[in-house]
């Protein structure tokens, strides 16, 4: 399933919701990672300040794929959002490790 982020602060709700459907606490994924509970409450509080290497580690725990697609462009220079060039046999996932 693709997960669409359209703004910043859709990555932290993504990545509870990712746990959460993975049955897992905050504890028991921190535990995976080698952090504190209070990191992964702090990631899904505001992920905007997590490295891309931490999160590819997180996504990595979480058992899905990090894609970037490439989406066509409008005459504002801004990205189409749901215009992607990619195949559909190719969408889906997001993953890492931490």
């Amino acid at each position: 399933m693709d997960y669409l982020l359209s703004f910043p602060g859709q990555l932290s709700q993504h990545l509870r919701s990712l746990r959460k459907a993975r049955g897992l606490s905050q504890t028991q994924l921190a535990e995976r990672l080698g952090v504190t509970q209070s990191r992964i409450a702090s990631l899904e509080k505001n992920a905007s300040s997590v490295s891309l290497d931490h999160l590819h580690k997180v996504l990595g725990a979480l058992g899905v794929d990090l894609v970037l697609r490439e989406t066509a462009v409008v005459e504002s220079g801004l990205a189409q959002p749901g215009t992607s060039k990619e195949p559909a046999q190719n969408k889906g996932a997001h993953r890492g490790a931490w």
